[in-house]
């Protein structure tokens, strides 16, 4: 009996800890759905008594009736940017998927170069490939905001994913999986008289699926809730980021409680979908990671 309370008496603070980690993303979720009076009541109510669509559009809002019980949705701002609150999410979107994508296709090309091909010097690119990650982030700012001025790329699609695309970590987690497949597979398909380019598409790139699904959710988190980069680069709010946007909604009414429940409507619809990613590739991320630290 001892033996079978340990684990479970072990187990409570990790239980703990992920109550401290939902209980702000519940407040959120309930938030988004109340009414403006029960959303000011003190002391407040931890489930709706009374829930509603409006933090996300009030039929009920015009631009002459501006009061303590009626505010304007969510989709009902940002009326000087084309398709409002939607136009957001689709560059979130937009640039979320297309740098997960081509960075993902780049860095497993890197990887099958440094492991499959003899390459002059492949052990070097790799250390100088490892040591980049070393280097802050930061430092590239300026370098990278310069190249992309003088490129004529600032507040443009361009800006936002191409100097994303390199991706040290991704190569090395790539190469460390990629070392566990084997050579032969590689050299039969040599003999049969396929191409680099074949074997590495068709050949080495279907076997690679649990660890390019490990590092899509981390490429897609990442670049989902990037908001420097997009600040610096964006100057038009119609080119804006949910991070950016949403930063621009709470600075405008952060002292203003009968908005609170916009702005958790917002960071509601923000955050869902990297957790709906989570739950796709859950299975293949743990799968992925589990197979690089054993085999890499």
């Amino acid at each position: 009996m001892r033996r079978s309370l340990w684990p479970t008496l072990g187990r409570i603070p990790l239980y703990l800890f992920g109550l401290t980690m939902l209980v702000p993303f519940y407040w959120m979720l309930t938030a988004a759905f109340k009414p403006v009076p029960e959303l000011t009541r003190n002391p407040p109510s931890f489930v709706p008594n009374d829930p509603s669509l409006d933090a996300f559009y009030d039929p009920s809002y015009t631009s002459e009736q501006r009061g303590q019980q009626v505010v304007a949705g969510l989709f009902q701002r940002f009326g000087d940017v084309p398709g409002g609150f939607g136009r957001f999410m689709f560059n979130s979107l937009f640039v979320a998927t297309a740098i997960t994508v081509l960075s993902l296709l780049l860095a497993s090309l890197a990887a099958y170069a440094l492991t499959k091909i003899d390459l002059p010097g492949k052990r070097v690119i790799f250390v100088v490939i490892v040591a980049s990650m070393m280097v802050p982030w930061q430092v590239s700012l300026i370098p990278n905001y310069l190249i992309v001025r003088n490129l004529g790329w600032l507040n443009s699609y361009e800006g936002y994913i191409v100097p994303a695309l390199a991706k040290a970590f991704v190569v090395f987690f790539l190469v460390q999986y990629m070392r566990s497949i084997p050579d032969d597979l590689v050299h039969a398909a040599r003999v049969d008289g396929a191409g680099e380019w074949r074997i590495w598409w068709r050949v080495v790139m279907p076997l690679m699926r649990p660890a390019l699904a490990a590092m899509a959710i981390f490429v897609v988190l990442a670049e989902w809730n990037n908001f420097l980069w997009p600040l610096i680069i964006v100057q038009s709010d119609s080119m804006a980021n949910l991070p950016v946007a949403l930063s621009r909604l709470n600075a405008s009414n952060a002292y203003n409680p009968q908005h609170f429940a916009v702005i958790m409507a917002a960071s509601l619809l923000t955050s869902l979908p990297t957790v709906i990613v989570f739950l796709i590739f859950q299975k293949h991320f743990t799968r992925g990671i589990a197979l690089s630290g054993i085999k890499g």
